[in-house]
């Protein structure tokens, strides 16, 4: 690791080969928490689009010149039942293993923000796994709050009462 400070910036096309593996590490971590993923490849997100979608913002952190963080925000409509009518949506929230705890992940969030603010919104919403306790931290510590948890059941149970 050198000392040369974070840069953010929008991602490119370029940086897809990054990204991808980036995506693949993301995946294999969260195994853990949703053992319902296919098995193999899979992808939870579209980038390449992502990135020529100039509604979306996707945002790299780089040190020198090595990829070490990645995040994307788009608009998302609320439910009819809701306000506000759309809010920003947070995605793809990766950092290196060795570049954790080094506050990059707030960087790309605040930045990530910052931009949802420009586009005149006030409300952001991601999703993560509830057993994932150091992401529920970090994105605590950005100032979000748990609001629904998903439940699920793989197998209906016996019914034993008879």
């Amino acid at each position: 690791m050198s000392n040369q400070p974070i840069h953010l910036r929008e991602a490119i096309l370029e940086d897809l080969p990054t990204l991808l593996d980036f995506e693949q590490s993301l995946v294999a971590f969260e195994r853990a928490f949703a053992p319902h993923l296919r098995k193999g490849e899979i992808h939870y997100y579209d980038l390449a689009a992502y990135i020529n979608d100039p509604t979306i913002c996707v945002v790299v952190a780089e040190r020198g010149k090595e990829l070490v963080g990645s995040g994307y925000a788009l608009i998302r409509n609320n439910k009819p039942y809701k306000t506000p009518q759309t809010f920003v949506y947070l995605g793809f929230m990766y950092v290196r293993p060795e570049y954790r705890g080094q506050g990059i992940n707030g960087k790309i969030m605040r930045h990530l923000m910052d931009w949802g603010k420009a586009q005149g919104h006030t409300e952001f919403q991601l999703e993560v796994f509830a057993e994932n306790e150091s992401a529920i931290k970090a994105y605590q510590k950005m100032g979000l709050v748990p609001e629904i948890l998903t439940m699920r059941l793989d197998n209906i149970p016996p019914d034993n009462q008879n």
